[in-house]
């Protein structure tokens, strides 16, 4: 489809440079953005024929995400999941969806010879307690930890449509279980009138279905922020993207960084594997293998994608080496479908040569999280910006609000005039919890341009449609001297701190 309306159901991520002058009515695009779904943030795109018809396409989306929690959830004490961890040696009658997901947890503990394993949740449970304290795991609690995950956990009658809980083990949906609700959650989308396609992003897991091919970036691990540069562009129809990783989620203990992904075969976190991202048209198959991808050796997981059709993969290990499936080339994106980027000889500005520029081995990290209410909420708009030392804007890092007309909400940010871009590609990445953002500033300008080393004043501004407002102004001296800074969180923004840091230096 060409000549495509962006319209905005909910809050879109825009960065500098697009015209955001949208229709809100006719043939579109439209994008919704809500934090706390499934634990992380949630974005869904809506190719429809209507405001109207993307609107009950994520009420559809939503409904389903919460009928699904209710039964699969680890979290909620009052899921069917957990309700059936109380009951011991009976077996108990089982909805479809439940009974679906712990048998592809029995089938994919067999194809990936354990690796795959509900109860990893019980050694997870010792690493945590590990942090805790401060220390490592004893041998012989993670030999106990061990025999009890190698242990038969339930027993599945397909006739009767019951399971029977075996074990005393501490249980976990993981893995593909998210996979497993946002791929209905698609369907359900999809089936509403009006609606052509659907891309649903749970924390940085996609499902595309129907007539869209949808660009896709594969977050760099060692370089996570929501601006970095990405280490590879897909465009993807009709399949899901599933990513896993070590860099987002983990423990320390005693100053050492280890992964929330655990190898049940040995108790130990799976720390070779920086990320993995599967391509697969099966959403549980591809939330599977990235999971599997992270423990698996690179050759054993190339060996284990060529027993399963359609298997394209990308990892990337710990020390940066890149593996890739002998199809992934195929996934590159069009030409036509990378966002352009306004580097040209007459943007280009250059700082005079007495002063010194900024070391190119040098960045800013920029993190902060928006407050998390009860419940769902859609993000506030948000604008972040890098000023000099006259107060002039050098550099536009984000700017995420959902209507043009209510651009003004964000008053400092509108008052400088600026024109706004429009990103509208799915980021690939490891799960982040909700609310919780990183941007990155390379020390270049709008044109691409080293700036000169000096003060610079970072702002983040904040602001709901007819509601609360808030900015934060730091300054700090970029001056080649590495330093970290936390700054006061208030209404819209609980907290924030500044990382004036060596590339590379992510955990």
């Amino acid at each position: 489809m060409s000549a495509l309306n962006l319209g905005l159901a909910g809050y879109a991520l825009l960065a500098p440079g697009l015209t955001a002058n949208l229709p809100m009515q006719g043939v579109g695009m439209y994008i919704s953005h809500v934090e706390n779904v499934l634990g992380t943030s949630f974005t869904l795109k809506a190719l429809a024929n209507s405001y109207t018809a993307a609107q009950r396409a994520e009420q559809a989306a939503l409904a389903e995400i919460d009928r699904l929690s209710q039964v699969l959830s680890s979290h909620r004490p009052d899921s069917e999941f957990s309700q059936w961890l109380n009951s011991n040696d009976t077996a108990v009658p089982v909805s479809s969806d439940l009974f679906a997901v712990l048998s592809q947890f029995d089938r994919w503990l067999d194809l990936t010879g354990g690796v795959i394993n509900a109860s990893a949740e019980h050694i997870s449970q010792l690493w945590q307690q590990a942090a805790k304290q401060n220390a490592l795991p004893s041998e012989a609690n993670l030999g106990m930890a061990l025999a009890t995950t190698q242990q038969r956990h339930w027993l599945l009658d397909p006739a009767n449509q019951t399971a029977t809980r075996l074990s005393q083990a501490s249980l976990r949906l993981h893995t593909f279980a998210k996979s497993y609700v946002l791929d209905r959650a698609a369907e359900a989308a999809l089936g509403v009138a009006d609606v052509q396609a659907v891309v649903l992003n749970g924390g940085g897991d996609l499902v595309i279905r129907g007539n869209w091919t949808e660009p896709v970036t594969m977050a760099n691990p060692r370089a996570s922020a929501e601006n970095s540069e990405p280490l590879a562009r897909i465009a993807i129809q009709n399949q899901a993207v599933a990513t896993s990783g070590n860099y987002r989620r983990g423990v320390a203990v005693d100053g050492t960084w280890y992964s929330h992904i655990i190898d049940p075969r040995t108790g130990q976190p799976a720390n070779a594997i920086a990320s993995a991202t599967v391509v697969h048209p099966d959403a549980v198959t591809a939330g599977a293998l990235a999971t599997a991808f992270n423990i698996l050796t690179p050759i054993e997981s190339a060996q284990l994608a060529t027993t399963i059709p359609n298997t394209e993969f990308f990892i990337v290990t710990s020390d940066g080496l890149q593996h890739t499936s002998p199809g992934w080339n195929g996934l590159a994106m069009p030409a036509q479908l990378v966002t352009n980027r306004i580097e040209t000889a007459r943007l280009m500005s250059v700082s005079p040569q007495k002063d010194k520029l900024w070391n190119p081995d040098q960045e800013l990290l920029i993190n902060f999280e928006l407050p998390q209410f009860q419940g769902r909420s859609h993000r506030p708009f948000v604008a972040v910006w890098i000023e000099d030392e006259n107060g002039k804007p050098v550099r536009n890092l984000a700017l995420w609000y959902n209507k043009p007309r209510w651009l003004p909400e964000l008053r400092d940010f509108y008052a400088m005039q600026r024109n706004a871009d429009f990103d509208a590609n799915s980021i690939s990445s490891a799960t982040r919890s909700p609310g919780e953002y990183s941007l990155q500033w390379d020390g270049k300008d709008n044109a691409g341009q080293y700036v000169k080393q000096a003060k610079y004043t970072i702002c983040i501004e904040a602001a709901r449609e007819h509601g609360s407002y808030q900015i934060i102004r730091q300054a700090m001296d970029f001056n080649g001297k590495l330093k970290q800074q936390t700054l006061p969180g208030n209404v819209e923004i609980a907290t924030a701190a500044l990382d004036y840091r060596k590339k590379g230096d992510a955990r």
